[in-house]
């Protein structure tokens, strides 16, 4: 049963994200994009891990909490402003989850552990990591993938594929395989995958 103080910072992420001025039509009805990643990452983790941490499902709602304050153009435009611009966002989305579950009474450790699964420290190390990266690729996957393939060449989205499958772990491959996909995107995983 969820604590009233979870359910606080999970109404003060939504909060936050409801903010976002950038919007997405989602079954004939607008939101704000952030705000829906942060319930799809939620929806995804309890259909693939319903036995997650508290700190996992706060991580997975808060993931890219405020996303739009640093946009993505404030960043030079290649492989080294992308890298840095995913760092300072990793940085920034902690701060933010910080700041809100220490206003709803969080502990210290809690927001410490949090912070440690939105920077995705010990990728491939540490289980609770590798579960919130599993959920961020599924979702990815779910939601992102199909209007991502019609702005993309064939070589690039093979390449995402890969490096997507590269993040995730067999129990996320396995459940990825599992998802509804266009035929065009399907072909694409499949060609990515080499199956």
């Amino acid at each position: 049963m969820a604590t009233e103080q979870f359910q606080q910072a999970i109404q003060l992420f939504d909060q936050a994200n409801a903010l976002d001025p950038n919007k997405e039509i989602f079954e004939e009805k607008e939101f704000p994009k952030e705000l829906l990643y942060g319930q799809r990452m939620t929806e995804m983790l309890s259909s693939f891990e319903p036995e997650a941490s508290e700190a996992v499902q706060l991580a997975a709602r808060c993931q890219h909490i405020c996303r739009w304050e640093i946009p993505r153009d404030s960043y030079e435009m290649n492989r080294t402003g992308y890298l840095l611009w995913r760092t300072e966002l990793k940085k920034f989305h902690a701060q933010k989850a910080g700041e809100i579950l220490s206003s709803v009474g969080y502990d210290q450790e809690t927001i410490e552990k949090v912070s440690f699964l939105l920077q995705k420290k010990q990728l491939k190390r540490n289980e609770e990591t590798q579960l919130v990266e599993d959920v961020i690729c599924l979702v990815f996957l779910q939601f992102y993938y199909d209007p991502f393939i019609e702005k993309h060449s064939e070589e690039k989205i093979v390449d995402i594929v890969q490096k997507t499958w590269k993040k995730m772990s067999e129990k996320g491959h396995d459940a990825a395989l599992q998802l509804s996909y266009s035929e065009k995107g399907l072909a694409l995983v499949k060609k990515a995958l080499g199956l």
